[in-house]
């Protein structure tokens, strides 16, 4: 093999790489974009129940709010559900499917609250996980560790219709 027909081969693995490696990107979008949809969809779902159905086991609730973020010294969080009344406030982790590894998050979550909202210092403090799926273990431990578990069934159709109906 001559030098340059070496560097000739040299170029084209290069090129091959790169174009392997721009491949590649567009995949790991792709697949990022699908996990991050399913999370969207899971979170319109339970904040559309929450709001048709302000309870959280017997605790009523009057508001619901999404997407509370909040940065306050060294702790950052993003909640995704919080629900509230007068003296209680509701903390909802949503997951597409939940794992036990979430709970720890709600945990985390769940401690750093009061510290970044001191308005709700003096509230009840309850927390949820709500997920389309979750394993028994880690809806048993959501439970052992005093939990609410919020899971898709029955009744989830809701229908709109314009004054515009077309009738055949």
């Amino acid at each position: 093999m001559t030098d340059d027909e070496l560097k000739e081969l040299v170029a084209s693995l290069a090129v091959a790489q790169l174009e392997t490696t721009r491949k590649l990107d567009k995949l790991g979008e792709l697949y990022g974009n699908i996990g991050q949809n399913q999370g969207d969809v899971a979170e319109e779902l339970f904040l559309q129940s929450l709001i048709k159905d302000n309870h959280l086991g017997s605790v009523r609730f009057d508001d619901v709010v999404k997407n509370m973020e909040k940065h306050r010294g060294k702790i950052q969080e993003e909640y995704d559900l919080v629900m509230t009344n007068g003296d209680a406030v509701g903390i909802v982790e949503v997951k597409y499917k939940a794992h036990t590894n979430d709970l720890d998050k709600l945990d985390r979550k769940m401690k750093h609250f009061k510290k970044l909202f001191p308005i709700y210092q003096n509230y009840k403090q309850y927390g949820a996980i709500a997920a389309f799926h979750i394993n028994d273990d880690a809806r048993k431990e959501a439970l052992r560790r005093g939990y609410f578990v919020l899971q898709r069934s029955g009744d989830l159709v809701h229908t709109e219709s314009s004054d515009y109906l077309t009738v055949l």
